[in-house]
């Protein structure tokens, strides 16, 4: 599906999100490091994992009221609240105030609404798009959000350190800018199932409980719930990106030469080195994404999800063994790999077994496996602190290998269902 023949919504989304994306990447894989050096690791570690507990609770909303007010609706409201979390958390690191415990919460809120905002935005591609075409289409926006990620930790490894304040500000101005632009030129998509009067009668409280209501019929279903827990054990390699890796990085790497040429050396930083190290891994996304998710399109499903899950547990492995540059750089390239093996096809897998009128619901239930994965991912830290980088990397590692294993035993249960369905038609 060609980008011109896409819904408008989809094109301004498109330019929008991907403007937001480079400034929040400018700063936000350095987190993991300013929260570790402020509250010591375990600390750091503890509040992280809080902090996603709340993202568990506002997906839960997110994915009930995309479906009953609207994917506009929550798109609009969580862009504006983001935007005004990241201005105070701006003005919680400037030059007027040093608050940790502020930037903190503000961090804690950004994630909230990040987790409303995600299953609406997944809903609408869904919306307009026809099924044979979905995976293209998240490819695409996969593939926008990776050049984030080369542009932005390459700028946020050169100035957030002396210039965290405005590079917070200008994404709080962005969010804001983009509600805006959200609110005045994109349209509905979602059908109409309840009345907004009556929905709005609920309570948060009563919101979770007819969500969760939902969510057990989603999760009677047990091939789908099969892939939530293999997406929560796999999801602990990818969610390091952030957390270990960055900590990692910054006390393995000191001022070590990138390359060298007779007398001179280019020679980086820590910091330097991460935003390095990430930015190659969103250049290779957003190189070959759509290249690599047409690849694993002729293949069996089973085995790309498999096989991505036992790529993911070798290159945990490779960081392990290394604190050279380009060592670091090698197991990255393997990363990634096993990252966009996956990257679209698992949005047009949800997709396809999803009913038409709780796509909402089903793209919310999908993105636990990442709400829940950030929310253990933060144990790595102090884990770090307490066993050591080698059996730190080691669990993990495991855990994505036993996600292969479930993976596999969730396309078994997947054929005999299909066999069945057939002896039964016949």
């Amino acid at each position: 599906m060609r980008l011109r023949d896409w819904d408008r919504n989809l094109k301004i989304r498109l330019a929008g999100e991907t403007i937001v994306n480079i400034t929040f990447w400018m700063f936000f894989p350095f987190l993991a490091i300013y929260f570790a050096d402020s509250f010591g690791k375990t600390s750091a570690g503890i509040l992280l994992i809080v902090s996603q507990a709340f993202s568990v609770i506002a997906n839960l909303l997110g994915g009930y009221y995309a479906d009953r007010y609207g994917r506009k609706k929550m798109m609009v409201l969580s862009a504006c609240i983001q935007g005004m979390a990241f201005v105070i958390f701006g003005l919680s690191s400037s030059p007027w105030l040093d608050s940790p415990i502020l930037g903190f919460i503000c961090f804690t809120v950004i994630g909230m609404f990040g987790a409303i905002y995600w299953p609406a935005s997944q809903a609408m591609v869904a919306d307009v798009v026809p099924e044979k075409h979905r995976s293209s289409v998240f490819a695409v926006f996969y593939t926008s959000i990776n050049v984030a990620v080369v542009i932005g930790p390459i700028i946020g490894g050169i100035f957030y350190k002396d210039y965290r304040f405005p590079l917070l500000i200008s994404a709080g101005i962005l969010n804001i800018v983009l509600s805006v632009v959200l609110k005045i030129w994109i349209e509905e998509t979602a059908p109409v199932h309840q009345k907004v009067g009556e929905a709005a009668k609920q309570n948060w409280l009563r919101a979770i409980g007819a969500q969760m209501k939902d969510y057990r019929v989603i999760i009677q279903d047990r091939t789908f719930l099969l892939f939530i827990i293999a997406g929560v054990l796999v999801g602990q390699t990818f969610m390091q990106l952030d957390l270990l890796f960055p900590v990692y990085v910054s006390e393995s790497i000191s001022n070590q030469p990138l390359l060298t040429f007779g007398e001179w050396s280019l020679v980086i930083e820590n910091t330097q080195a991460f935003g390095l190290i990430l930015a190659e891994n969103g250049l290779l996304v957003a190189l070959f994404t759509i290249v690599v998710t047409r690849w694993m399109t002729k293949f069996k499903e089973r085995n790309v999800f498999i096989l991505s899950s036992i790529i993911y547990a070798a290159s945990i492995f490779l960081f392990s063994q290394t604190s050279w540059i380009w060592g670091m750089l090698f197991a990255m390239a393997v990363f990634t790999l096993a990252e966009l093996m996956t990257a679209g096809i698992q949005q047009g897998f949800i997709s396809e077994i999803a009913p038409e009128d709780k796509r909402g619901q089903y793209f919310a239930a999908a993105s636990l496996r990442f709400t829940f994965s950030k929310m253990l991912a933060p144990l790595s830290i102090p884990m770090s602190a307490w066993f050591g980088y080698t059996w730190t990397f080691m669990i993990i590692c495991i855990l994505a290998l036993l996600s292969a294993v479930i993976y596999y035993i969730m396309f078994g249960k997947m054929d005999k269902n299909k066999h069945q369905a057939v002896w039964a038609e016949e």
